[in-house]
């Protein structure tokens, strides 16, 4: 059986820089995609730091990406945008700083928006069940308890 041709250093940190330039990464993206093609340790660590001293990565703006577009796009609460980029192995300042993208106007309302229209799917349960729907629908979205309550209670 023929042994896989590994790549050099050179090779996988090209490759590593179309990977970067594509989108944002984190760290443990990169270093995940370097042992994927089967690099070692050390040059896993060397193709990193170029890669962070050539500016391919950068996790203050992955973060800031990252929180963006969750928010943006899939409507996601701060709750589960702060698990997710702790997934990741962001460090706290570096989660500041992504926070700091969604201003709090548009959270308000965004918040808002995904509360009348789950409202209006569970129209037609009873109110408890609506209660049900409705909480579990923001909070799986990451959305704050307190502020979930304080809706309910207006509303009902």
């Amino acid at each position: 059986m023929q042994k896989k041709q590994s790549l050099t250093v050179v090779e996988a940190q090209k490759k590593l820089e179309h990977y970067c330039a594509y989108q944002e990464r984190c760290h443990k993206e990169v270093a995940d995609k370097l042992k994927e093609l089967g690099m070692i340790p050390v040059a896993i660590d060397t193709i990193i730091s170029k890669l962070i001293q050539d500016n391919y990565l950068n996790e203050t703006r992955f973060a800031q990406s990252f929180a963006r577009g969750k928010f943006r796009i899939k409507k996601w609460g701060k709750n589960r945008i702060v698990r997710e980029l702790k997934l990741r192995h962001i460090s706290d300042y570096n989660i500041k700083m992504g926070m700091k993208e969604i201003s709090d106007r548009d959270y308000e309302s965004t918040f808002y928006q995904l509360f009348e229209k789950r409202k209006l799917k569970v129209a037609h349960l009873s109110k408890l069940e609506q209660k049900k729907k409705i909480h579990s629908y923001l909070s799986y979205r990451g959305w704050e308890h307190p502020r979930i309550y304080n809706a309910l209670n207006e509303l009902f």
